[in-house]
């Protein structure tokens, strides 16, 4: 099944695939695998680390940015192209099937640009997001806190106003990317007299800054893709305040909620593959006739095809004008719940090898077990299981919210 966009979709598409074919230098689809499942984890951070140090990277992210391929789905007064979900839909499926990087700004792009060009004054605007484009600013999160789960407005950082600066203090946790930031946009508490939603201010911070350290989180698969910070003292200028002092609920809404659902169409693409890789993996140990593995990669199968159906629906919601609801909670369920399931399938394929890690330096895993144990933490990041259920429950279904449990008195 192929959804047709209509004529000028299709034009779009072809024009699209010719520049591509004449402008990406041709040894870039082989230095790395550019389109990896996601939740695969970080075992493959040095050989991407390595790839896009090579001249081919440098010279495809120069033709991009000349191309204004970089954030192209920001206004052409920022930098983009203005491109509707729908081209980069088609964007994200044609640099796929051509195994090139979309040379994507990471959390800059997606998360705090949207948000600056939204809630920031023009000032804001021409400062902070040509550095975003050009690569000079790099973003991680700083929203979750010890303790707090995922109740944003709990965040007990403070901000506090000295002057024409702002000067924060606390912690932040499950930073993502924070080896590579120099930048972090977060949220902090700058009223604590107020309702503990209205008294937040939404804060752009120097990652490098006097008073910011960072230590990494070690994960059960040897990987070490998070961070918990420490920001003690740290100042920034009130300029670096998105929203203005007070307001950082509003902004941090509109960061979470910010779509990206261009990635629909092509999401299914990577485990349709890894999926043929594990097919192969059981042939080779003579498991592919067993009966219960045949039932087992069948339905790894349909899963897979499910998500594609799916993204082609979401897809055809967009191209109607529908705006998005709770379909992003579907399918972060949908692919994070399969993707566990597949690591467990994975290590019933290998059997007895999948208890021994290779030999090596540090702690190397193979293929299948990294995929087993970062496969493990898709259910937990981005909004874990339970929180998607709830959204799902609750804001699709029409189902009572979820009772909240009492605080129970102290025992005297």
């Amino acid at each position: 099944m192929e959804l047709d966009l209509g004529p000028e979709i299709a034009e779009y598409r072809a024009s699209l695939r010719t520049w591509i074919e004449a402008e990406a230098p041709p040894e870039l689809p082989g230095l790395y695998d550019w389109h990896a499942p996601q939740g695969a984890g970080s075992g493959q951070a040095t050989a991407m680390a390595k790839a896009m140090a090579h001249p081919a990277y440098a010279e495809w992210s120069a033709k991009l940015a000349e191309a204004k391929l970089i954030c192209p789905q920001w206004p052409e007064k920022f930098g983009g192209q203005g491109l509707d979900a729908v081209r980069v839909a088609v964007l994200n499926e044609e640099f796929h099937r051509a195994g090139v990087p979309r040379v994507s700004r990471g959390m800059g792009e997606s998360l705090a640009g949207p948000s600056i060009i939204v809630h920031g004054t023009p000032e804001q605007q021409a400062h902070f997001l040509p550095r975003i484009i050009s690569g000079e600013d790099r973003y991680c999160q700083g929203f979750s806190e010890p303790d707090h789960g995922s109740d944003l407005a709990a965040v007990e950082t403070r901000g506090v106003v000295d002057g024409d600066e702002i000067v924060i203090s606390g912690q932040k946790v499950w930073t993502s990317g924070a080896s590579t930031a120099n930048r972090m946009f977060l949220v902090c508490r700058t009223d604590p007299d107020v309702p503990k939603h209205a008294g937040l201010s939404y804060v752009l911070i120097d990652f490098t800054a006097p008073g910011v350290t960072y230590r990494p989180i070690k994960q059960m698969s040897g990987a070490s893709e998070f961070a918990e910070d420490f920001l003690d003292g740290v100042r920034a200028p009130l300029f670096n305040v998105i929203g203005g002092l007070g307001n950082g609920w509003k902004v941090a809404m509109t960061t979470l909620g910010n779509e990206r659902g261009g990635r629909a169409t092509v999401q299914h693409l990577a485990y349709e593959r890894e999926f043929w890789e594990l097919a192969a993996a059981a042939r080779k140990r003579g498991k592919d006739t067993d009966p219960l593995v045949r039932q087992q990669l069948a339905w790894a199968y349909t899963q897979v095809q499910l998500m594609r159906f799916s993204g082609l629906r979401n897809l055809a919601q967009v191209a109607a004008g529908k705006q998005p609801g709770p379909e992003a909670s579907v399918a972060k369920l949908f692919w994070s719940e399969y993707h566990r399931r597949l690591g467990e399938i994975a290590m019933a394929i290998e059997g007895g090898d999948g208890l021994l890690r290779p030999e090596g330096d540090g702690y190397p895993v193979s293929e299948w077990q990294q995929v087993f144990l970062a496969s493990r933490a898709g259910t937990i990041y981005s909004g874990t299981s339970e929180i998607q259920r709830n959204i799902i429950g609750e804001r699709a279904l029409g189902l009572p919210k979820e009772p909240r449990v009492q605080n129970r008195p102290a025992r005297g």
